[in-house]
C-alpha cells in the first residue's frame, strides 16, 4: 500500500467518499449551472444586440428615406426655379440646367420607392406622389417647350398657371406625407426596440446573480454590457447628426422656394410692362389719327361757320366720324378685354357682308378691288353681329397692310360639313365659312405660328397695337368655332372662319300680345348731375338743358346730400360711377334712407367699372359716349322703372 493512500484530498475528503461524491456532483451541478447562466447570459445578450441592430438599421433606413425625400423636394424645387430663369432669359443652360435637374428627381423619386419596397403603406403614397410628378412634369415641359420655340408670352402664362398648379400642391403634401409616415414608423421601430432592450437587460439582471459566482461570467456581462451602450451612444449621436442634415435640407428647400417665388414676381412685372408697352404705342397712334380728324374738322369748321356753313357742316361731319372711329376703338378694347356684352342674333352672311361692300372700300381705298361671292346658300350663323364685322374689318385691314394698299381682296361666305377635329376642335357639324384671301407677301412659319397672340404684329413700333387676330381668334373660339390660316411667302394669306350653323327652332303661333301704349313724352325734371370732371359736368348739364331740364350741377358726390337737402324738388340722380373719394353706387347707397324715392340713372365708360353688378343695385347704365336721343331714352327707362331693374340692364347708343 502506498503512503498517499487513504489521505485526504485537497477538499479534505478522501477520494471515492461520499463527500467526495456530493462534491464532484455539487461541482457538476455548479459547473453546469454555470454554464446554463453563461449560456443564458450569453443569449440573452446576443438576442438584445440583435434587436439593438435590427433598430438601429431600421433607423437608419428611415432616416435615409427622410433625408431622401427631402433631397427631392429640393431637387424639384431648384429644377422649378432654373425653368422660371430659363423663361425669363431663354437662355439654353438654363432650360439643360432644368432637364438635368428634373432627370435627376426622377432618378430620386426612382430610388425612393426601390428602398421602400418592403413597405405598402409607402408604395402606395409613392404611387400618388409619382402621378403628381408626371402631370407636373408635363405642365412643366409644356412651359420649355413654349420657351424653346420663343413663345414668350405663352411660355409667360403657362408658367403663371403652373405656379398655382393642384399638381405642386400634390407633390408637396405627398412628400411630406411620406416624410410623416416614415417618421411614425420610425417612432414605433424604436418603441419596440426600446421594449426589446428593456426586457433583455431585466432578464440580465436576473441572470447577473446567479452568474455572480463567475467571476469571469461578471467580467463577460460587464464588458458586453459596456459595448452594448457604447453603441447605443454612438446611435444616438448618429441619430443627431441625421437631424442636423434634415434640419439644412428643410433650409435649403425653403431658400429655393423663397427664391422661386422672387422669380415669378419678377416675370409677371416683365410681362405686365411687356404687354402695357406694345399696347399704349398702338392706341395712341390710332387715337392720334382719330383725334387729329376731330381737331381738324372743329377747327376748320369754326373758319367757316359764317363763311361757308355747308362747308362747316361738313367738317363737323367728318369731326363726328373721327369721334364715333375713337369709340369703335374703344368698343375694340372692352371686347377684348371681356368687358362687352354679347347681342347674339341670326345672321345671314352674304348679306352681312354685302352691307359692309361700302365699309371696306371707303377702309381699304381706290387700289384694292374687293370681291364678296357668296355660297353660303342661305346658310345662318348665330353671333354678335358687331363682333363679327369687327373680326371681317380687321382681317380686312391686316391684309390691305400685306398688300402694301395694292392688290386684290376677296371677302368669299360658304358652307362646310366638318368631321370631328378637322378644323382644330371644331366638333363635327356643319359651319359657314367666312375666307378672307389677299394677294400680299404671306408669312414665314415663324410669323405664323405666333399672330393669335396678344399684343404681336409685325408693323413698326406705335403702328398697331397687335389685337385684331387674337381678337378675331377670340370671337371664333367664343362662337364655338374655329379659324384657320394658310399662308406662305410670296403667295397672299388666306383666313377662314368655321363659325356653327343656327338653325332656327319652328315657328310656334303666339298668342296676340296686348298692344302697349307709347311713353309719354318726358316733362322737365329737376336733375342733379353729379360728376367729378369739370368738362363732362358742363357737356352733361348742357345736354339736359337741351332736352329741356333743369340741370343742377354737384362736382363732389360727398356734397350730393347737403345739395338735395337745399333741393327738394329733385327728380332724378344722374351721377357718374368712379369718383375720387366716393363712387357713384356708395353714394347712392347712402342717400337710400332719405332719398329712396329719386329716380337714379348710372353714367359709365363700362359696365365693369365698379367691380361687380351687384355695386349698381339694379339701377340703370348708360354707356358713354352718347347721344342726346340716348340719353333721353335713358332717362324714360330710369323713370318709368316700378321696380329696380337687373344689374346687367344697360342702355347704349
Amino acid at each position: 500500500m502506498s503512503g498517499n493512500e487513504g489521505a485526504p484530498d485537497a477538499l479534505g475528503a478522501a477520494p471515492g467518499g461520499p463527500d467526495a461524491r456530493w462534491r464532484t456532483t455539487a461541482l457538476v451541478a455548479l459547473a453546469v449551472l454555470a454554464a446554463a447562466v453563461l449560456v443564458a447570459l450569453v443569449v440573452t445578450l446576443a438576442s438584445a444586440s440583435r434587436q439593438r441592430d435590427r433598430a438601429l438599421t431600421a433607423q437608419t433606413h428611415s432616416f435615409g428615406v427622410m433625408i431622401l425625400a427631402r433631397s427631392l423636394s429640393g431637387t424639384i424645387a431648384r429644377s422649378e426655379a432654373s425653368l422660371g430663369r430659363y423663361v425669363v432669359s431663354g437662355d439654353k443652360a438654363l432650360g439643360r440646367r432644368y432637364s438635368d435637374q428634373w432627370t435627376l428627381a426622377d432618378t430620386q423619386l426612382t430610388q425612393l420607392a426601390r428602398v421602400t419596397g418592403d413597405n405598402p403603406e409607402q408604395q402606395a403614397l409613392l404611387a400618388d406622389l409619382r402621378r403628381a410628378y408626371e402631370q407636373r412634369g408635363a405642365e412643366l415641359a409644356t412651359v420649355a417647350l413654349s420657351t424653346s420655340y420663343r413663345k414668350n408670352q405663352q411660355a409667360y402664362a403657362r408658367f403663371y398657371k403652373a405656379g398655382r398648379s393642384p399638381s405642386l400642391d400634390a407633390i408637396d403634401k405627398g412628400l411630406q406625407r411620406i416624410i410623416d409616415s416614415e417618421r411614425e414608423l420610425l417612432s414605433a421601430r424604436s418603441t419596440v426596440a426600446a421594449r426589446t432592450v428593456a426586457r433583455a437587460n431585466a432578464l440580465a439582471k436576473v441572470l447577473a446573480v446567479f452568474g455572480s459566482l463567475l467571476v469571469v461570467g461578471a467580467v463577460a456581462l460587464g464588458w458586453l454590457t459596456t459595448r452594448a451602450i457604447g453603441e447605443r451612444a454612438h446611435a444616438e449621436h448618429e441619430a443627431a447628426l441625421e437631424r442636423e442634415r434634415a434640419a439644412e435640407l428643410e433650409a435649403a428647400v425653403a431658400r429655393a422656394t423663397a427664391e422661386l417665388r422672387e422669380q415669378e414676381a419678377k416675370l409677371r412685372q416683365v410681362q405686365k410692362m411687356d404687354a402695357v408697352g406694345q399696347l399704349t404705342g398702338g392706341i395712341a397712334h390710332d387715337f392720334n389719327n382719330m383725334l387729329a380728324v376731330v381737331l381738324g374738322g372743329l377747327e376748320l369748321s369754326r373758319r367757316q361757320l359764317h363763311s361757308d356753313p355747308a362747308g362747316a357742316a361738313r367738317h363737323l361731319d367728318s369731326a363726328t366720324e373721327g369721334a364715333n372711329r375713337a369709340a369703335a376703338l374703344t368698343r375694340r378694347l372692352l371686347a377684348f378685354s371681356r368687358e362687352e356684352p354679347l347681342k347674339l342674333e341670326p345672321i345671314a352672311p352674304g348679306a352681312l357682308i354685302s352691307g359692309m361692300r361700302d365699309l371696306l372700300d371707303r377702309t381699304l381705298g381706290d387700289t384694292i378691288t374687293v370681291s364678296t361671292p357668296d355660297s353660303s346658300d342661305g346658310w345662318q350663323l348665330c353671333a354678335d353681329r358687331h363682333q363679327l364685322e369687327n373680326a371681317i374689318l380687321n382681317l380686312a385691314v391686316n391684309a390691305r397692310d400685306a398688300m402694301d394698299g395694292r392688290g386684290a381682296l376677296e371677302v368669299a361666305t360658304g358652307r362646310r360639313a366638318l368631321a370631328a377635329g378637322e378644323i382644330g376642335s371644331c366638333a363635327a357639324g356643319d359651319y359657314v365659312t367666312v375666307a378672307v384671301t389677299d394677294t400680299g407677301c404671306g408669312m414665314a412659319p415663324d410669323v405664323l405660328e405666333r399672330v393669335f397672340e396678344p399684343f404681336f404684329t409685325t408693323k413698326p413700333a406705335g403702328k398697331g397695337t397687335g389685337l385684331g387676330l387674337s381678337q378675331a381668334f377670340a370671337f371664333v373660339r367664343q362662337a364655338q368655332g374655329e379659324l384657320a390660316i394658310r399662308s406662305a411667302p410670296g403667295a397672299g394669306t388666306t383666313v377662314t372662319l368655321y363659325l356653327p350653323r343656327f338653325v332656327a327652332a319652328p315657328r310656334v303661333e303666339a298668342v296676340p300680345a296686348v298692344p302697349v301704349a307709347a311713353a309719354p313724352p318726358l316733362s322737365a325734371l329737376d336733375v342733379l348731375v353729379v360728376e367729378d370732371d369739370p368738362r363732362v359736368l358742363a357737356a352733361t348739364l348742357g345736354a339736359l338743358e337741351e332736352l329741356g331740364h333743369r340741370a343742377h350741377g354737384c362736382d363732389d358726390p360727398l356734397k350730393a346730400p347737403a345739395l338735395l337737402a337745399d333741393l327738394p324738388q329733385v327728380e332724378l340722380i344722374v351721377s357718374d360711377v368712379l369718383m375720387p373719394g366716393q363712387t357713384g353706387p356708395e353714394m347712392v347707397a347712402g342717400l337710400r334712407d332719405t332719398h329712396g324715392h329719386v329716380a337714379v340713372l348710372f353714367v359709365t365708360g363700362f359696365a365693369g367699372e365698379a367691380g361687380g353688378e351687384a355695386e349698381f343695385g339694379g339701377h340703370h347704365v348708360l354707356r358713354k359716349p352718347y347721344t342726346l336721343a340716348g340719353l333721353e331714352r335713358a332717362i324714360g327707362q330710369a323713370l318709368a322703372a316700378d321696380r329696380p331693374a337687373p344689374p346687367h340692364s344697360i342702355a347704349a347708343e
